[in-house]
């Protein structure tokens, strides 16, 4: 197949695959489920831009949405940007399984698109809401081809490419710190490559920086939750058998039923023989091809700490960072990290076709790759077994949208937490929607509940205080001295009424949400300075993307684009000797 054959092949396929997991989200309906929450519309509230006195956990996905919801649906923005994820997750594996193992030709790219799409940590990551973390993680390939194009020929436009690939998986915090860490593991041998790695990171970093300096927020994390986020082990596998099989998210629930009985082991070695077997083709290239030997060190040098992280002394020497290292907190959720082993195990996955193709058609040793990655898993499709799904919000989120505006004073909400279980969600626990549907910043304290069990908690934030104002029935006066211009009620689980509200109007009542009007609160916002500090950290962050599509894509008379087949090229066949021509 000719090299745009194999091209169309690659994301045609990428794209049916990512179709086949998350196609029922665009049967249109919101995204409510767990950490994932889309609406409508969303605004550029202080929270928003990571500024207040709440952790600045969805910064600059928040702000991105909201911009975007001002032309589009926002529940289509985040479903589209889901769907995106998976695709260029498959075309980004592809094209790095085609530069390192050109011989396995189309079969081999793939075979690295299905594992780089059809694997655990996608599908835990989807039942866990994170769909901005996945997006993070399909740049990864693209992050390591655009750094081995800095290392052996930089120039402003392999940069500009590399950066915006940075900036696609900074999306999201963590995103970032996975393509930091494999761009420097490619570039590491030259110093200037790593100079400029440093400037790449500072700047695309700079929205959830920017808040963090701007912001109140805490800059360490509650040690308690780093023995709640550790890694699970899964039936039969041990925590180090659950890592390497791609899986161990730290939440029982968000694990596919496939994988919560012995099948996990059946799976699991499946997925490990297709890397094994690429194994013994990668050996012998192990000196020639530097990709794979960097590729290989990241995924054990991944695989042992958060291995470790799972056990007593290694949480313990965990929640000393998450106490004392500002930022830290970002490690807590270690199987985060099991996505570095993906780019090794898609070279790996294209060898195999390779190995497996000297004794079958090449074809057919895709075949047998794919089969043995995907039927594993097969809950995976239609949005992991129908578990993820959109749907409806009640008319009373519209109707409460509509009556606050942005200069009324803040919304305290009741019951207390973020984590809500509605009945139009058939008891799923998802986060509460009117932090991004509102245009007054909620009050939120950013504590989590994992097990029953609350960490993160800011007793000396704005929130805490406003809920204690509350609890103790205290006068709408201290509400209005802190801000506090709305208290909105939701029915919706067991929750002690507040004294102070029988002394409030009601604006707004309706079967789900009530909404009481607080009187002459004290407006409280980031100063003019902070807000246009933050917008312009996103802003430049933006730029950085569309400027690698522009300046970094395409270059003066050679038309290559950032989406492009970039430097992977079919490999040319030997020449045909008269006698076998004959």
């Amino acid at each position: 197949m000719n090299r745009g054959g194999a091209r169309a092949t690659l994301w045609l396929t990428s794209a049916a695959l990512a179709a086949a997991v998350v196609g029922p989200l665009f049967a249109g309906g919101d995204l409510l489920y767990r950490d994932a929450v889309s609406t409508p519309r969303s605004f550029v509230t202080d929270t928003a831009l990571g500024l207040g006195d709440a952790p600045a956990r969805a910064v600059p996905q928040d702000w991105l949405i909201a911009v975007a919801s001002r032309m589009l649906d926002g529940s289509v923005v985040v479903t589209t940007l889901t769907f995106a994820a998976l695709v260029l997750a498959g075309v980004g594996f592809g094209r790095l399984a085609g530069r390192v193992v050109p011989a396995a030709r189309t079969p081999g790219l793939l075979a690295g698109a299905a594992i780089g799409i059809w694997n655990p940590f996608v599908a835990e990551r989807l039942l866990q809401g994170q769909w901005s973390l996945l997006l993070g993680y399909a740049a990864l390939g693209w992050v390591v081809l655009a750094a081995e194009d800095c290392r052996r020929r930089p120039d402003r436009r392999t940069w500009a490419r590399l950066a915006a690939w940075v900036a696609v998986a900074g999306i999201t915090p963590t995103g970032w710190v996975l393509a930091v860490v494999v761009t420097l593991a490619v570039v590491a041998a030259r110093r200037r490559a790593v100079a400029g790695v440093a400037v790449v990171a500072i700047v695309t970093s700079l929205p959830w920086t920017a808040a963090a300096a701007l912001s109140t927020a805490p800059a360490t994390s509650d040690t308690a939750a780093v023995a709640a986020f550790a890694a699970r082990a899964e039936t039969g596998l041990g925590t180090l058998g659950t890592l390497a099989g791609l899986g161990g998210i730290w939440n029982a629930d968000a694990v596919p039923a496939s994988r919560t009985g012995m099948w996990a082991l059946i799976a699991t070695l499946c997925l490990l023989a297709v890397v094994a077997i690429g194994c013994v083709a990668l050996r012998r290239r192990w000196r020639r091809v530097r990709l794979i030997g960097v590729t290989a060190t990241v995924a054990v040098a991944a695989l042992v700490p958060v291995t470790l992280a799972a056990t007593a002394p290694g949480q313990a020497v965990l929640r000393g960072l998450v106490d004392t290292v500002p930022g830290a907190g970002l490690l807590r959720d270690t199987s985060k990290f099991v996505a570095l082993l993906v780019p090794f195990y898609a070279i790996a996955a294209a060898a195999a076709v390779q190995v497996i193709g000297r004794l079958v058609p090449r074809g057919l040793a895709a075949a047998v790759v794919a089969l043995l990655v995907v039927a594993p898993l097969p809950d995976l499709a239609a949005g992991v077994g129908g578990e993820v799904r959109t749907v409806s919000l009640p008319s009373d989120f519209a109707e409460v949208a509509a009556l606050v505006p942005a200069d009324a004073g803040d919304i305290a909400v009741l019951p207390t937490g973020s984590n809500r279980r509605y009945a139009f969600t058939d008891g799923v626990v998802s986060l509460d929607p009117t932090a991004r549907l509102l245009r007054a910043p909620v009050l939120a304290t950013g504590e989590l509940f994992i097990d029953g069990r609350a960490v993160d908690t800011a007793p000396d934030s704005r929130a805490a205080r406003a809920e204690a104002i509350l609890a103790r029935g205290g006068p709408p006066a201290d509400l209005a001295r802190l801000g506090v211009g709305w208290v909105l009620v939701e029915s919706v689980g067991p929750h002690t009424p507040s004294a102070t509200l029988r002394t409030l109007p009601v604006v707004y009542r309706g079967d789900l949400l009530t909404l009481y009007r607080v009187a002459d609160p004290v407006v409280v916002r980031a100063s003019t300075v902070d807000r246009v500090l933050a917008w312009a950290a996103h802003l430049v962050w933006l730029a950085v993307i569309l400027g690698g599509v522009g300046f970094g894509g395409v270059a003066a008379g050679r038309g290559r684009r950032l989406f492009s087949w970039g430097a992977w090229r079919a490999p040319t066949p030997p020449p045909t000797s008269p006698r076998s021509a004959g």
